[in-house]
This record gives C-alpha cells, sequence and structure tokens, in this order.
C-alpha cells in the first residue's frame, strides 16, 4: 500500500472535495494522506471520515497546508483563486504534483502558477473530463475550418451554486475557437449583451451563461451562418467524472519533468 502515491485534497468539505475523498476511498492506486480546510473552519482539528458523516478514516483535516503537502506526492485543489496559488507556492515546495481544478483565474494568479510549475508538476485544466477534452479539440478544428463569416457562440449552463463565469470550460472552449482562427481570445470575446447593443461584430466569439438548480454542466459551442448551424455539445450528469478526471492527472503526473500541462496532455490528445 506504501508505494501508492499520498494524496491531499484541498477545500474538503466542498462539493468537489467530498467527491474527491469518496473516489479516493475507493482506489487501487493512490491514497488519501491529507485534508485541508481553510482556518477557522469547524472541520479543522476533526477526523475526516466523522465530519462527512461516515466512520473514522484516520485522516485529521488540518489548515496547515505545508506540514500536509510535505507529506504527499500530489495535491488536488477545486478551490478559489487565491487559495490555489498559495497552494501553488506550497506543493512546489514540497515537489508535490498539483492537479488543479479552480477556475475564475485572471491573468496574474495563471502567472504565478506558471512561475511554481518552475520546480514542480502542474497539471491545470478548466475541466477534467475526457469528453470536454475531445470537444476542445474539435472546437479548434471546425474554428480553423470555417472562415469569420460563421458566428461562434459559447452557451455554459450549470447550478445556481456556482460563483464565476464564464464557467472555466466556456472560456477553455473560447480559447479553443479564437486558437483555431488564429486570433486572441481577449481581443474577440463578447461576454455582455444587454440593451441597445447593436449588430453582432463580425469574427467575436460571444458568450452566455445559464445558471439554475442542480445542472452539473452543459456546453454548446455553436458555429451559424446564413442558413445553417453547427452545434457541438457536451452535457456531464455526474460530478465524479471530474474527480476521477483529476485522480488520473495526479497519477500520470507522478514521473514527469516540471512544467506546465493540462488534460490534453494527461489524456494524449495534444496534436503532434
Amino acid at each position: 500500500m506504501t508505494d501508492q502515491p499520498g494524496v491531499v485534497v484541498t477545500g474538503v468539505s466542498g462539493r468537489m472535495g467530498q467527491m474527491l475523498v469518496r473516489e479516493l476511498a475507493g482506489s487501487d492506486r493512490l491514497r488519501l494522506v491529507g485534508a485541508i480546510e481553510r482556518e477557522g473552519h469547524d472541520w479543522v482539528g476533526q477526523d475526516l471520515g466523522l465530519s462527512m458523516g461516515g466512520a473514522e478514516s484516520g485522516v485529521t483535516v488540518t489548515d496547515d497546508a505545508l506540514e500536509a503537502f510535505a507529506q504527499a506526492q500530489a495535491v488536488i485543489d477545486f478551490t478559489a483563486p487565491d487559495a490555489t496559488v498559495e497552494f501553488a507556492d506550497l506543493a512546489a515546495q514540497a515537489r508535490a504534483v498539483h492537479v488543479i481544478g479552480t477556475t475564475g483565474l485572471a491573468p496574474e494568479h495563471i502567472a504565478r502558477i506558471d512561475k511554481a510549475a518552475r520546480h514542480a508538476v502542474i497539471v491545470r485544466a478548466g475541466n477534467m473530463s475526457l469528453g470536454v477534452n475531445l470537444l476542445t479539440q474539435l472546437t479548434r478544428k471546425v474554428a480553423a475550418a470555417l472562415d469569420a463569416d460563421w458566428d461562434i457562440e459559447v452557451i455554459e449552463t450549470h447550478h445556481n451554486r456556482k460563483v464565476d463565469a464564464p464557467s472555466g470550460t466556456a472560456l477553455m472552449l473560447g480559447e479553443a475557437a479564437a486558437e483555431g482562427r488564429g486570433v486572441a481570445l481577449d481581443e474577440v470575446s463578447d461576454r455582455g449583451r444587454d440593451g441597445i447593443t447593436g449588430a453582432r461584430k463580425r469574427g467575436d466569439i460571444g458568450f452566455a451563461a445559464i445558471r439554475g438548480g442542480d445542472v452539473v454542466g452543459e456546453h454548446d459551442v455553436i458555429f451559424a451562418t446564413a442558413g445553417e448551424r453547427i452545434i457541438l455539445r457536451h452535457i456531464a450528469s455526474d460530478r465524479a467524472l471530474f474527480a476521477r478526471g483529476a485522480l488520473r492527472a495526479a497519477l500520470w503526473g507522478q514521473d514527469k519533468a516540471p512544467g506546465a500541462y493540462d488534460m490534453l496532455d494527461v489524456l494524449g490528445l495534444k496534436d503532434g
């Protein structure tokens, strides 16, 4: 059992945190060695299994990330941008693989994460699922094949508790479409339409975000021109698929050189 890489889960009380713990419990290739929560959280100092409403696990929830990371070979992190960059620095110190599923990262957050990746493996992805990463590749290829007479719209739907918009996955798809067209997304992105906006600008990539109920995640990429549309769609119905993808990334990164990677690397989907 000791040859299995040890994993620390951050934000362990959250929905993804608890899902990761459950997936790790059923894994025969990875083991849970630590659980992190913010300072002052009710779970800190308590047994993780009991806090989750189950049997005692032997893992105590802590707010001391550095000490926990020092005992681990991987850190899986679905928290918030400011916390994630702190964890990236600490995981790099521990030379632990850092799998980041946090969304809403700003350019300054990404720059700091990339700096940490000089010293350790970091796998960062807006979405950990195989299907979405295939959709990303398809989006890039279709965008490359069609000119700007084809309007591109990315529509995403999530549960009513999601705090960022557009979703990390929607932005990932938008980036893929922009790359296919050979343009920078920040120069063609159209994220806010309200009131008298005027006609759609040729070449823009539009985004729309829908929030409601308990939707796990739905993403459509629409290519529309006069007389026809192409719609690429992915629907996630089980949050566990993201957790399984994160575990796969944590295992994949164990023998890799320090650097910034994504799920296309993990899944072997990179072109060339």
